[in-house]
């Protein structure tokens, strides 16, 4: 799997996606009071999730109509969430940079599953993934077998372990992200002009 590291408010600023998560009902597995939902929303990158419980700690994204999701973006700081950022313990390979570790060292990976389904009764993971140390935002493309984005009525992501075995986990900011193009939907093409900025594809078409 192909993993970005851009800014994504760059992109929503410029027009090429859509932040859909405030169309969307969030719950989580846990969290610690005043370290929940709303800190993992508020675009402030200081504030964080901090989940309360036995992994895995889960993020529960569900929307009301089946929506296209491009990517999922997260942002963390391994240098200042060291022991709560996700992680897998690996002594043999570099999953991301497919580069032996020939010294047999411990290698600190994020792993986190990312889930697609209608509800949780019929999750079926699209994308598992590993990080070594993150810090700062990491886009992760969701694709389905047909490599076009998936479409869904529910996103979860799962972290599966921590960094230092560490019981809890950080995660500063999600992001979720559709193509730009699907915000007008099928009748796109019979809108006269182009719309760039998420501003003004608001006013896009009647409502």
């Amino acid at each position: 799997m192909f993993i970005v590291v851009v800014d994504p408010v760059q992109e929503e600023l410029a027009g090429r996606v859509r932040e859909v998560g405030n169309h969307a009902i969030w719950s989580l597995s846990s969290c610690k009071p005043g370290f929940g939902v709303d800190q993992l929303r508020d675009d402030i990158t200081e504030t964080y999730w901090q989940s309360d419980g036995q992994l895995p700690h889960l993020v529960n994204i569900q929307f009301r109509r089946k929506t296209t999701i491009r990517d999922i973006c997260i942002y963390t700081d391994y240098k200042l969430d060291e022991s709560y950022t996700p992680s897998r313990y690996e002594n043999s390979i570099n999953i991301n940079a497919t580069k032996f570790n020939h010294d047999d060292k411990k290698i600190h990976l994020f792993r986190i599953s990312i889930r697609a389904g209608t509800n949780f009764n019929d999750l079926q993971e699209v994308e598992v993934m590993d990080l070594n140390e993150p810090s700062g935002w990491v886009v992760i493309p969701i694709k389905d077998l047909n490599e076009k984005p998936v479409r869904t009525f529910m996103i979860q992501i799962a972290v599966i372990s921590n960094h230092q075995n560490g019981r809890d986990t950080h995660m500063r900011q999600i992001k979720v992200h559709s193509p730009a193009e699907d915000v007008l939907g099928p009748h796109s093409q019979l809108v006269p002009g182009q719309f760039l900025t998420n501003e003004f594809q608001r006013y896009a078409t009647i409502r």
